[in-house]
Parts: structure tokens; C-alpha cells; sequence
């Protein structure tokens, strides 16, 4: 953990509290932080995807166990 002192737009949190649901700025930056995380996480699997790279979805032994 690092603790620290920041100056936080008003309007902008009063925004991502109603987005997240969440209730004290703690809670909130935590979520904010990890909706960036998933989104990262989300980008980089559709990039995957569009490319094709790393992926075995051509091999028929790796795809014939996915639709059971």
C-alpha cells in the first residue's frame, strides 16, 4: 500500500461513485483502478482475437473439446 495526498476533482469523483456504486474515495479509486485493469485486460484479448496470435483456435484437437 502507499499512502499519499492528492487533490481529487469533485465533480469527477461524485461521477465514478455513481458509475461504481461505491461510497468513500477509497473504495472508489480502488474501483476506478480496476475497471482500468479490466479494460486493459479486455483490450488485449480482442487484439488477440482480430489477430489471431497466440491463439489454437484453428487446431481441430484444441476445438473439438470447446463446444460440449
Amino acid at each position: 500500500m502507499h499512502k499519499t495526498t492528492l487533490v481529487i476533482d469533485d465533480t469527477k469523483l461524485r461521477r465514478v461513485r455513481k458509475v461504481l456504486g461505491t461510497k468513500g474515495i477509497k473504495d472508489t479509486i480502488d474501483g476506478a483502478l480496476d475497471e482500468v485493469l479490466a479494460l486493459d485486460a479486455r483490450r488485449r484479448l480482442v487484439e488477440k482475437l482480430r489477430t489471431m496470435k497466440g491463439l489454437d483456435l484453428a487446431n481441430a484437437k484444441v476445438i473439438s473439446g470447446a463446444w460440449r
